[in-house]
């Protein structure tokens, strides 16, 4: 599915990107503007960020690495 109609990217173009993100690194910190840099992209309009954000949570390789307690801590006390 079509995610960011401004730049091409899709859903599995996200998703590829988070996964070799993880891969090449497990410590990382993954944000949308490190997927865009990954894909070779710059955010245009932002209408797509939502709909980006959405996707990205969905990849289960996105969770917060086990070495960052701070924000470990701090996504919990938003649940």
């Amino acid at each position: 599915m079509m995610v960011c109609h401004c730049n091409g990217i899709s859903d599995r173009d996200i998703h590829a990107a988070i996964d070799w993100m993880r891969a090449a690194d497990g410590e990382t910190i993954i944000t949308p503007g490190k997927v865009y840099r990954a894909l070779g992209k710059r955010p245009d309009c932002g209408g797509c960020l939502p709909h980006f954000l959405a996707t990205m949570e969905g990849n289960p390789n996105l969770q917060v690495p086990a070495g960052v307690p701070i924000l470990r801590a701090q996504l919990k006390d938003r649940a």
